[in-house]
């Protein structure tokens, strides 16, 4: 009984001893936690002249749409058209105003029935303290809606890992081929921490002193 007993202890110190390292090695293994989550908000205010046609034109028509004519906008509006730009952004309203860039990308008539485009831009900014970085804003803009509401995915520069939200309205119609919209953008980028190369270990904590402690 006594062999018996002594058996059954060293075989619980065994398995408590390979738990014990199950668990340390895990904790070893385990990444950093992140250091901070924290995030700064980024408002911005442009206005972006959509030029279709004529002088100065800044749009073209990359794709004649194959679906029906689309009964809620002009004639000559196809389900599928798309559109490719290179749009100026000012800080005003006016033409003339202060360049602020250039928004860049397409947008697709993205409705048989309503006037609805499928919009895929990136906002190239060329002044203030964003000079140089980007926003991709992408979402449904339906031109019946005082305020549309589109996503911001991501940046670049200044405003790299961009999240956020831009309120898309058009601010003045200022010819048949020339609008100009406002984006409100409301969005806010992570906040920098430094960064380490190594990860500290606790004090004293090995594995050989933690299992002779077992």
């Amino acid at each position: 009984m006594a062999t018996s007993g002594a058996s059954t202890t060293t075989s619980k110190r065994r398995r408590l001893l390979l738990v014990a390292a199950a668990l340390l090695l895990t904790l070893l293994a385990a990444p950093a936690p992140v250091a901070s989550a924290r995030r700064r908000p980024v408002r911005l205010r442009v206005y972006m002249h959509d030029i279709v046609g004529g002088p100065g034109q800044t749009a073209v028509l990359l794709v004649r749409g194959p679906g029906p004519e689309n009964p809620s906008m002009h004639p000559g509006n196809y389900f599928g058209d798309t559109v490719a730009v290179d749009d100026l952004l000012t800080e005003g309203l006016a033409a003339d105003s202060a360049p602020a860039g250039r928004a860049q990308g397409t947008y697709m008539t993205g409705s048989m029935s309503r006037p609805v485009f499928v919009v895929s831009v990136t906002l190239h900014l060329t002044a203030g303290r964003y000079n140089g970085s980007t926003l991709v804003v992408a979402g449904r803009d339906d031109t019946s809606e005082a305020v549309r509401e589109l996503a911001v995915v991501g940046g670049t520069g200044a405003l790299r890992r961009a999240q956020g939200h831009v309120l898309w309205s058009t601010a003045r119609v200022e010819s048949p081929l020339h609008a100009v919209l406002e984006l409100d953008v409301h969005a806010s980028v992570p906040v920098p921490v430094p960064t380490t190369t190594t990860r500290a270990k606790p004090a004293g904590m090995t594995l050989a002193s933690h299992l002779s402690q077992v």
